[in-house]
């Protein structure tokens, strides 16, 4: 999953990228509202959901959640603030915003929260993925193989997740880094292929197919 986050607190942007990042997000961080509106605009089908901070320089949290929605887009927007009355979330939440969370908040409830929209939002009410073989619940972020649990890095997670999603679809390796690293992320040239190494040893070699020059693929067969 891609995650936008606009904040303009240089410690707390760094928290949520680096706590975000650690379980398998791809994350990328911008500090100011027009900026906001600018990464939207360029990169629209990118994000799956954006933290939005309600008081932003040169452009509001709130001026660019209307942004959002005039422009169609349904994106989940979860508003991060220090603003708890319940005039403001009503306000929020009239402008399109589908939850708030109030500073200080536990990563730990972000996470939960950005689990809950995502379902919400493909509008899944049992969200496991299912090869012949695996089962990935993205609820608990668990990988299971023939009732076996699979122990997998954050990383090694996120691009199983991108796989099985599209089970039998050649995904490019632009499209698997996308899935897993930031803008500002370093991407060695061989990232993807290390981390398909290691997936492969644990979920099984034959899970994954490789068509070579074009990209990679969940096996849909025994």
């Amino acid at each position: 999953m891609r995650v936008l986050i606009v904040e303009d607190d240089p410690m707390i942007g760094a928290s949520l990228v680096r706590g975000l990042t650690d379980e398998g997000y791809a994350v990328d961080w911008v500090r100011d509202g027009a900026q906001a509106e600018t990464a939207l605009q360029d990169r629209l089908n990118e994000f799956q959901i954006v933290l939005l901070d309600w008081g932003l320089p040169r452009k509001t949290g709130i001026e660019v959640l209307r942004h959002i929605r005039r422009a169609g887009n349904n994106i989940p927007v979860l508003i991060i603030t220090a603003r708890d009355a319940l005039d403001d979330r009503v306000v929020g939440l009239d402008q399109g915003a589908d939850d708030f969370l109030v500073k200080p908040f536990e990563l730990v409830e972000l996470k939960a929260r950005i689990r809950a929209l995502a379902r919400r939002h493909v509008g899944r009410l049992e969200p496991e993925l299912k090869t012949a073989f695996l089962t990935l619940d993205p609820a608990s972020r668990t990988v299971m193989r023939e009732g076996r649990r699979i122990r997998l890095t954050a990383r090694e997670y996120a691009l199983l997740h991108a796989l099985m999603q599209r089970p039998g679809t050649l995904l490019s390796r632009a499209q698997l880094e996308s899935r897993i690293y930031g803008w500002d992320d370093t991407v060695e040239s061989n990232a993807i292929e290390f981390l398909l190494h290691g997936l492969r040893q644990k979920i099984g070699g034959e899970q994954i197919e490789n068509v070579r020059g074009v990209g990679w693929r969940m096996a849909t067969g025994p």
